[in-house]
Order: structure tokens, then sequence, then C-alpha cells
């Protein structure tokens, strides 16, 4: 897909990766829907620089952790941008928990805004195009197996098996991969510090950069042979047990 004057939603787009591909997506001439919840002036800030690139660049400010809110968020997207050509479902929860802790509440909300929210988003998509491009934000932690995040790591291991199902339901019209980072940022609220201490062992020696991961979803966006796949951007974690040194 050659991506200038295309136009791409990014749900959780005003800040940290979605924000970094939001701009990828702008210095390839694609116009840009920023979807927010609470960060309204960052989305507005955002689509203040994107217009700078000559693309047109939106803000649509809603809840996504409901069906209607899917709904409007699309619906509104559209209105103000168009017929939508790509769908970057990035919007997540990270909330980690040994079984033993966890509660209803954590396993239903990650459950909701990680799997089920980027599924309703897609049908929505598909309501308004035919072709175009589709990328689930995953976690380097699909590949494996991992204590202490149990149902972060259950949702997106769910939304891995319906990026790979949708792609064999979608073609040849829609294209489906996934990007699945490692240690890239911090956890909201974590201390960079704290967060370097508990990322673990990287093969490459030294983690992802947001930098990184954009490109990496341009990359999938501009191929137009691959469909179906997950693409790891951890400098190699995905390949370690719990990505620790083997």
């Amino acid at each position: 897909m050659n991506l200038r004057g295309k136009t791409a939603i990014v749900t959780g787009g005003a800040v940290r990766l979605g924000r970094a591909i939001c701009e990828a997506l702008a210095a390839r001439q694609c116009n840009v829907v920023v979807h927010c919840r609470h960060s309204l002036s960052e989305a507005k800030e955002l689509t203040t620089g994107l217009v700078a690139h000559g693309v047109r660049a939106f803000v649509v400010r809603g809840d996504i952790a409901t069906e209607s809110g899917c709904k409007s968020v699309m619906k509104l997207a559209v209105k103000l941008a168009g017929k939508p050509d790509i769908l970057i479902n990035n919007a997540s929860v990270f909330n980690c928990g040994r079984l033993s802790d966890v509660t209803e509440e954590d396993i239903l909300e990650q459950l909701r805004i990680n799997f089920v929210t980027p599924a309703i988003l897609m049908r929505e998509f598909l309501r308004h195009t035919s072709r175009g491009k589709i990328i689930n934000m995953l976690d380097r932690r699909v590949a494996g197996n991992e204590a202490g995040c149990m149902a972060y790591l259950m949702s997106k291991k769910a939304l891995a098996e319906l990026t790979r199902s949708s792609a064999i339901e979608l073609a040849p019209g829609i294209a489906v991969n996934g990007v699945a980072p490692g240690p890239v940022l911090p956890a909201v609220g974590q201390h960079l510090d704290k967060d370097k201490r508990k990322a673990g062992y990287v093969p490459l020696g030294r983690k992802p950069t947001p930098a990184d991961v954009a490109e990496a979803v341009i990359f999938l966006l501009e191929a137009d042979a691959i469909t179906g796949q997950v693409l790891f951007v951890d400098g190699g974690q995905h390949l370690l047990a719990g990505g620790e040194r083997a």
C-alpha cells in the first residue's frame, strides 16, 4: 500500500507508542485520525504537529470500552476523515497480577480492552471499506508463557489468534497483521530506572524504541504480500523463556 493520501485510525494515538505511529504515518503523507479517551490536550497538540507534514489530522475522543463506544468512535472518525484505509488497534490496558491475586474485574477489563474492543472496531472498520490494512498491537509475551501477568497475557494471546484467523477470513481485500513490542517504554506509572531492572535480557543488547515499533507498523502497511503475521520488535526477547537469559 502506498500510504500517501490514505487515512488511518489509531486508537490510543495521542501518547506513547500510538503517538510514534501517528508521526510515522504522517511522515509518509498518510492522513491520521488520533483517537483518545483522557489525553485530549496531547491529541490536539499532536494533530497540530501532524498537519505540518501536509496531511489531514483529526482528534476523536471516546470511550471504546463498550460496543456503543466503539461504534460512536468509528462513526465520528468516518464523518471527519472519510472512508478509512487503515485501522491500528493500539489502545490497551496493562495490569500485572498473579493468578492467586487476580480479580474478576481485572480479567474482564483487560479482556474487554485488549481483545473485545479491537474485534468490534475491526467489524466496524469493515462496514466502511472492503480493501485496507489492519494492525493489531500485541506484546512479545504472546510467543510464550510468563507468570505474573495472567489476565493481560491471555487477552493479548487472544488478540494474536484473532489476528491470524481474521487474516484468512478477510483476505484478499483486507490484510491483518500484528506488531509485538518488547520492553520499549515503562508501564504507565512505572519509574524508568525500575523498569530497566525488570526489562530482562535483550539478545541484541538494546531495548527497542518507539520509532522502531512505528517503523515495523509502516513496513507491514506497505508490504502487500504479508498477512496473518506477527512481527516482534523486542531485540530477540521473545526467543527466550519469559524474556530472561537462557
